[in-house]
């Protein structure tokens, strides 16, 4: 089923597990939920322990790699009257973890909010259906639901990404709605006012890069309880992570070839010490400005790795690799560059002559820096 989209939603791509998790879900949910919030942290932090369901053993994956109780204390505050706010640098899984709680949680992860600067009220709350509303009037059924209405008619999750992106005053519209849990249809008069069904709240991201692009007013802030996600710090971790996302890409696409994981580690070592700013033999670097999100080596992996399909023959390049981390390091300013020279000539240099094997052949692509 899954293999009809490019990306499909987690309800799609996780459906056999969710229905699994709901067919044995015995313990307390809140009103409306699908699913218990132990049933929902399974869902997200795997199980060791298989479920039976229509008499076959559905292992239930790890899909957030990152702190654990950062996963409870977000399935708790959406169990509450408060909204969650996630905010961390770009690449940390925030979106990921929105998607997964929104799907555990209401059964869909789709009813969102895109924030940007163009981003209005009737984006997010509702607007018309101008034939319908000149031939009828404001009546319900010339009224077009946007995602807060949703959220709030339905009582699911309504995502909101990216809010520090929206100008102050769409930022600001979200105050009442969130402390009064009702939406004032000003247009229909008697049945104007929406109120918020049980299992109705709202999940935010922001990036801690871009806060003071419209930065969230201290009402709006009391109103979310904030959880900051973090870069992964263990290698290991970044390197399975690699691995499962691309190999769950590759098989939306139909690459049937297999992930090379010599090269994921080399990637997650080289994107742990570029965003560390120091080598695992302890030699100091001199940090890129991009952002080195492990989000970005996926993206770096995935495209060496589609280049090995339809251009060579199954075989994973390193020239390839090297030229797309290039490409993904230095897009912001020239200036890295010579920082990503510095780190070739030093640490991978290291590397090459104490280890040899993949780390030579990765120095030697050096020359395709530029």
């Amino acid at each position: 089923m899954s293999q009809k989209y490019i990306k499909p939603p987690v309800e799609i791509r996780y459906a056999k597990e969710l229905e699994a998790l709901k067919a044995n879900d015995t313990a307390r949910k809140p009103e409306n939920w699908v699913l218990s919030p132990k049933a929902v942290r399974t869902f997200i932090l795997g199980s060791k322990t298989p479920i039976t369901y229509n008499g076959e053993k559905i292992t239930v994956n790890k899909k957030f790699f990152g702190n654990d109780a950062l996963v409870e204390r977000c399935i708790i505050t959406l169990a509450g009257s408060r909204g969650l706010m996630l905010v961390g640098e770009p690449g940390t899984a925030k979106t990921m973890l929105s998607e997964l709680l929104s799907a555990a949680i209401s059964g869909t992860s789709t009813n969102t909010v895109q924030g940007t600067a163009g981003t209005t009220e009737d984006m997010i709350k509702y607007s018309w259906n101008y034939a319908l509303l000149l031939a009828k009037g404001p009546v319900k059924e010339a009224l077009v639901p946007s995602p807060l209405y949703v959220g709030m008619s339905k009582g699911i999750i309504t995502r909101f990404e990216e809010i520090t992106r929206t100008p102050a005053e769409i930022q600001d519209s979200l105050i009442s709605v969130m402390s009064d849990k009702v939406l004032n249809v000003p247009e229909l008069e008697e049945d104007g006012l929406i109120f918020a069904k049980p299992g109705f709240n709202i999940i935010g991201t922001a990036n801690i890069r871009d806060k003071g692009v419209n930065e969230m007013s201290s009402a709006l802030k009391r109103r979310f309880n904030f959880e900051t996600v973090n870069p992964v710090k263990d290698v290991r971790l970044e390197k399975q992570i690699i691995i499962n996302e691309v190999e769950q890409t590759a098989l939306a696409n139909k690459i049937e070839m297999p992930v090379d994981t010599d090269v994921a580690e080399l990637l997650a070592i080289t994107y742990h010490e570029l965003r560390e700013g120091i080598s695992e033999s302890g030699i100091k670097i001199d940090k890129p400005s991009a952002v080195m999100s492990t989000a970005e080596a996926v993206s770096v992996f995935y495209q060496t790795m589609s280049n090995a399909w339809y251009y060579e023959d199954d075989k994973m390049s390193l020239k390839d690799l090297t030229e797309n981390l290039n490409n993904a390091v230095c897009k912001d300013t020239k200036d890295d560059l010579e920082r990503l020279k510095g780190y070739f000539n030093t640490v991978i240099k290291f590397k090459a002559e104490k280890i040899g094997g993949i780390w030579k052949e990765f120095y030697t692509a050096r020359k395709y820096l530029k």
